[in-house]
Protein backbone atom coordinates (compact mmCIF):
# COMPACT_ATOMS: atom_id res chain seq x y z
CA UNK A 1 0.00 0.00 0.00
CA UNK A 2 3.06 2.21 0.36
CA UNK A 3 3.03 2.93 -3.43
CA UNK A 4 -0.31 4.26 -3.16
CA UNK A 5 1.25 6.89 -1.34
CA UNK A 6 3.47 8.32 -4.32
CA UNK A 7 2.18 11.20 -6.38
CA UNK A 8 2.77 10.94 -10.32
CA UNK A 9 5.77 12.79 -9.83
CA UNK A 10 7.55 10.91 -7.19
CA UNK A 11 6.92 7.46 -8.88
CA UNK A 12 8.62 8.85 -11.92
CA UNK A 13 11.31 10.18 -10.05
CA UNK A 14 11.77 6.15 -8.98
CA UNK A 15 11.46 5.23 -12.15
CA UNK A 16 14.31 7.65 -13.82
CA UNK A 17 16.26 6.60 -10.82
CA UNK A 18 16.15 2.85 -11.13
CA UNK A 19 16.56 3.57 -14.92
CA UNK A 20 19.86 5.27 -14.33
CA UNK A 21 20.98 2.36 -11.85
CA UNK A 22 20.18 -0.33 -14.08
CA UNK A 23 20.10 0.94 -17.36
CA UNK A 24 23.47 -0.36 -18.68
CA UNK A 25 22.40 -3.86 -17.73
CA UNK A 26 19.50 -3.81 -19.24
CA UNK A 27 20.81 -2.58 -22.92
CA UNK A 28 23.26 -5.48 -22.61
CA UNK A 29 21.02 -7.54 -22.06
CA UNK A 30 19.22 -6.92 -24.77
CA UNK A 31 21.82 -6.72 -27.00
CA UNK A 32 22.61 -10.30 -25.80
CA UNK A 33 19.61 -11.44 -26.05
CA UNK A 34 19.40 -9.84 -29.90
CA UNK A 35 22.90 -11.99 -30.76
CA UNK A 36 21.97 -14.76 -29.50
CA UNK A 37 18.79 -14.63 -32.16
CA UNK A 38 20.83 -13.67 -34.68
CA UNK A 39 23.59 -16.18 -33.93
CA UNK A 40 20.78 -18.97 -33.85
CA UNK A 41 19.10 -17.99 -36.49
CA UNK A 42 22.28 -17.78 -37.97
CA UNK A 43 23.60 -21.51 -37.66
CA UNK A 44 20.29 -22.83 -38.25
CA UNK A 45 21.07 -21.66 -41.64
CA UNK A 46 24.23 -23.18 -41.99
CA UNK A 47 23.16 -26.25 -40.93
CA UNK A 48 20.50 -25.88 -43.34
CA UNK A 49 22.85 -24.98 -46.39
CA UNK A 50 25.76 -27.73 -44.82
CA UNK A 51 22.16 -30.42 -44.73
CA UNK A 52 21.76 -29.29 -48.87
CA UNK A 53 25.10 -29.43 -50.08
CA UNK A 54 25.37 -33.07 -48.04
CA UNK A 55 22.13 -34.23 -49.67
CA UNK A 56 23.57 -32.92 -53.43
CA UNK A 57 26.89 -34.75 -52.95
CA UNK A 58 25.12 -37.98 -51.56
CA UNK A 59 23.03 -37.97 -54.78
CA UNK A 60 26.09 -37.52 -57.01
CA UNK A 61 27.27 -39.83 -55.22
CA UNK A 62 24.11 -42.24 -56.30
CA UNK A 63 24.45 -41.41 -59.98
CA UNK A 64 28.35 -42.46 -59.94
CA UNK A 65 27.77 -45.56 -58.56
CA UNK A 66 24.81 -45.93 -61.31
CA UNK A 67 26.95 -45.35 -63.73
CA UNK A 68 29.89 -47.35 -62.88
CA UNK A 69 32.31 -44.71 -62.15
CA UNK A 70 33.96 -45.82 -58.69
CA UNK A 71 36.76 -43.90 -59.08
CA UNK A 72 34.50 -40.59 -58.75
CA UNK A 73 32.35 -41.99 -56.35
CA UNK A 74 34.46 -42.81 -53.84
CA UNK A 75 35.99 -38.95 -54.64
CA UNK A 76 32.76 -37.78 -53.21
CA UNK A 77 32.47 -40.29 -50.32
CA UNK A 78 35.99 -38.47 -49.33
CA UNK A 79 34.63 -35.42 -49.78
CA UNK A 80 31.38 -35.79 -47.49
CA UNK A 81 33.69 -37.41 -44.70
CA UNK A 82 35.77 -34.45 -44.57
CA UNK A 83 33.90 -31.84 -45.15
CA UNK A 84 29.84 -33.21 -44.02
CA UNK A 85 31.20 -35.45 -41.59
CA UNK A 86 28.58 -34.87 -38.86
CA UNK A 87 25.93 -35.34 -41.93
CA UNK A 88 23.75 -38.51 -41.99
CA UNK A 89 24.25 -38.11 -45.50
CA UNK A 90 28.03 -39.05 -45.09
CA UNK A 91 27.48 -41.48 -42.71
CA UNK A 92 24.70 -43.46 -45.33
CA UNK A 93 27.36 -43.19 -47.87
CA UNK A 94 30.25 -44.84 -45.71
CA UNK A 95 27.78 -47.69 -44.61
CA UNK A 96 26.65 -48.31 -48.48
CA UNK A 97 31.03 -48.60 -49.10
CA UNK A 98 30.88 -51.00 -46.09
CA UNK A 99 27.86 -53.00 -47.38
CA UNK A 100 29.89 -53.33 -51.24
CA UNK A 101 33.46 -54.29 -49.17
CA UNK A 102 31.43 -56.89 -47.72
CA UNK A 103 29.81 -58.32 -50.99
CA UNK A 104 33.41 -58.41 -52.43
CA UNK A 105 34.43 -60.24 -49.19
CA UNK A 106 36.86 -57.23 -47.79
CA UNK A 107 35.66 -57.72 -44.45
CA UNK A 108 38.29 -56.00 -42.67
CA UNK A 109 37.65 -52.57 -44.99
CA UNK A 110 34.22 -53.02 -44.78
CA UNK A 111 34.65 -52.69 -40.90
CA UNK A 112 37.03 -50.00 -40.75
CA UNK A 113 34.44 -48.34 -42.98
CA UNK A 114 31.38 -48.79 -40.49
CA UNK A 115 34.01 -47.75 -37.11
CA UNK A 116 33.89 -44.29 -38.74
CA UNK A 117 30.48 -44.39 -39.66
CA UNK A 118 29.18 -45.31 -36.00
CA UNK A 119 31.61 -42.79 -34.65
CA UNK A 120 29.87 -40.00 -36.55
CA UNK A 121 26.45 -41.02 -36.77
CA UNK A 122 24.33 -38.49 -35.12
CA UNK A 123 20.70 -39.84 -34.63
CA UNK A 124 20.50 -42.59 -32.04
CA UNK A 125 18.80 -44.72 -34.34
CA UNK A 126 21.14 -44.61 -37.23
CA UNK A 127 23.86 -45.10 -34.37
CA UNK A 128 22.67 -48.63 -33.71
CA UNK A 129 21.56 -49.89 -37.04
CA UNK A 130 24.97 -48.70 -37.98
CA UNK A 131 26.43 -51.20 -34.95
CA UNK A 132 24.41 -53.73 -35.64
CA UNK A 133 25.82 -54.07 -39.34
CA UNK A 134 29.29 -53.75 -37.57
CA UNK A 135 28.11 -56.84 -35.55
CA UNK A 136 26.84 -59.00 -38.79
CA UNK A 137 30.32 -58.55 -40.68
CA UNK A 138 32.46 -59.14 -37.56
CA UNK A 139 30.30 -62.66 -37.35
CA UNK A 140 31.03 -63.05 -40.72
CA UNK A 141 34.63 -62.47 -40.01
CA UNK A 142 34.22 -64.79 -37.18
CA UNK A 143 34.52 -62.85 -34.70
CA UNK A 144 32.01 -63.66 -32.69
CA UNK A 145 32.72 -62.17 -29.29
CA UNK A 146 33.46 -58.72 -30.68
CA UNK A 147 29.58 -58.88 -32.37
CA UNK A 148 28.45 -60.03 -28.91
CA UNK A 149 30.57 -57.06 -27.48
CA UNK A 150 28.58 -54.81 -30.33
CA UNK A 151 25.57 -55.90 -29.98
CA UNK A 152 26.23 -55.39 -25.89
CA UNK A 153 26.53 -51.57 -26.68
CA UNK A 154 23.66 -51.12 -28.63
CA UNK A 155 20.94 -48.63 -26.96
CA UNK A 156 17.70 -48.03 -29.62
CA UNK A 157 15.12 -49.92 -29.13
CA UNK A 158 14.27 -50.01 -32.92
CA UNK A 159 16.30 -53.14 -33.86
CA UNK A 160 15.83 -55.33 -31.16
CA UNK A 161 14.30 -58.32 -32.82
CA UNK A 162 17.50 -58.49 -35.52
CA UNK A 163 19.98 -58.19 -32.61
CA UNK A 164 18.51 -60.36 -30.57
CA UNK A 165 18.04 -62.76 -33.69
CA UNK A 166 22.05 -61.93 -34.34
CA UNK A 167 23.11 -62.37 -30.46
CA UNK A 168 21.19 -66.10 -30.73
CA UNK A 169 23.48 -66.72 -33.91
CA UNK A 170 26.76 -65.64 -32.20
CA UNK A 171 25.97 -67.51 -29.62
CA UNK A 172 25.00 -70.70 -31.38
CA UNK A 173 28.42 -70.55 -32.78
CA UNK A 174 29.97 -70.59 -29.29
CA UNK A 175 28.33 -73.60 -28.42
CA UNK A 176 25.72 -71.83 -25.77
CA UNK A 177 22.62 -72.96 -27.28
CA UNK A 178 20.36 -71.99 -23.94
CA UNK A 179 21.62 -68.67 -24.21
CA UNK A 180 20.94 -68.88 -28.30
CA UNK A 181 17.65 -70.13 -27.31
CA UNK A 182 17.05 -67.13 -24.60
CA UNK A 183 17.93 -64.85 -27.59
CA UNK A 184 15.74 -66.03 -30.09
CA UNK A 185 12.58 -66.35 -27.59
CA UNK A 186 13.56 -62.45 -27.01
CA UNK A 187 13.12 -61.82 -30.75
CA UNK A 188 9.81 -64.17 -31.07
CA UNK A 189 8.61 -61.88 -28.06
CA UNK A 190 9.49 -58.49 -30.22
CA UNK A 191 8.11 -59.71 -33.11
CA UNK A 192 4.32 -59.23 -34.19
CA UNK A 193 1.88 -62.28 -34.81
CA UNK A 194 2.56 -61.57 -38.79
CA UNK A 195 5.54 -60.55 -38.90
CA UNK A 196 7.41 -62.46 -41.66
CA UNK A 197 10.99 -62.94 -39.73
CA UNK A 198 8.76 -65.26 -37.29
CA UNK A 199 9.19 -68.50 -39.62
CA UNK A 200 13.30 -67.89 -39.79
CA UNK A 201 13.16 -67.23 -35.79
CA UNK A 202 10.91 -70.78 -35.38
CA UNK A 203 13.33 -72.70 -37.84
CA UNK A 204 16.34 -71.62 -35.93
CA UNK A 205 14.24 -72.71 -32.28
CA UNK A 206 13.21 -75.89 -33.87
CA UNK A 207 16.86 -76.65 -34.79
CA UNK A 208 18.38 -76.05 -31.45
CA UNK A 209 15.66 -78.65 -29.76
CA UNK A 210 16.64 -81.28 -32.48
CA UNK A 211 20.78 -80.32 -31.95
CA UNK A 212 19.56 -80.91 -27.48
CA UNK A 213 17.99 -83.98 -28.40
CA UNK A 214 20.63 -85.29 -30.17
CA UNK A 215 22.95 -84.37 -27.57
CA UNK A 216 20.78 -85.86 -24.84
Amino acid sequence: MAFDAYDDYEQGELVQKWLRQNGLSIVVGIAIGLVAIFGWQQWRSHQAANQAAAADLYQQLQTALASGKQTQADQLIDQLQKDYGKSSYAVFAVSEQAQRDVQSKQLDKALASLAWAEGHAQNPALKSLTQLRIAQVQLAAGKTNDALATLDRMQAKGYEALAQELRGDALVKLGRTDDARKAYQAAMAVLGDDAPQRGALQVKLDDLAVAGKQGA
